[in-house]
């Protein structure tokens, strides 16, 4: 398979996500910069897509089909939302890219469209702030990379 629908891929993780793709993409596959950065956020952006248009019907069918799992998200995301909800009406868009663009861990691309459906943000915001977010990432994501790579070619 090639190295580039690969790095795609790997982007599409949920755990890793264009923070493990982007590395793997320069220091693994040998792939530019650019190439790594580019299928690296395409791969992050068309996950977001899918999720962002799914959630909600797939949500809307465990619903109707599973009483203690909707009983259960329910409770969820109610909680949540209580803890969180003054956050994303302060900061709007700016929050969920905010959130989508800080590379740690149980941040990202998957996070925020979960947190997007969990906060009713429609698609027309949602999507946006995801990729910007996503954009955001990727840049800060490739800078470190390229820090690390200089660091261990000058140590070794």
């Amino acid at each position: 398979m090639p190295k580039e629908i690969l790095t795609l891929l790997i982007s599409m993780i949920p755990v890793g996500e264009l923070r493990s793709s982007i590395p793997i993409a320069i220091n693994v596959y040998g792939l530019s910069v650019f190439s790594a950065f580019f299928f690296s956020v395409l791969g992050n952006i068309l996950i977001a897509l899918f999720l962002l248009l799914t959630l909600e019907p797939v949500s809307r069918f465990l619903d109707d089909h599973f009483y203690w799992l909707n009983r259960f998200f329910a409770w969820l995301f109610e909680r949540t939302r209580k803890k969180h909800s003054q956050k994303f009406e302060n900061w709007g868009a700016l929050a969920l890219i905010t959130f989508v663009a800080i590379p740690l861990p149980m941040t990202g691309v998957w996070s925020g469209c979960l947190a997007a459906f969990v906060f009713g943000i429609h698609f027309k915001k949602s999507f946006p702030s995801v990729v910007i977010g996503a954009l955001i990432a990727g840049i800060v994501v490739t800078l470190i990379s390229l820090g690390a790579a200089n660091l261990k070619q000058n140590l070794f």
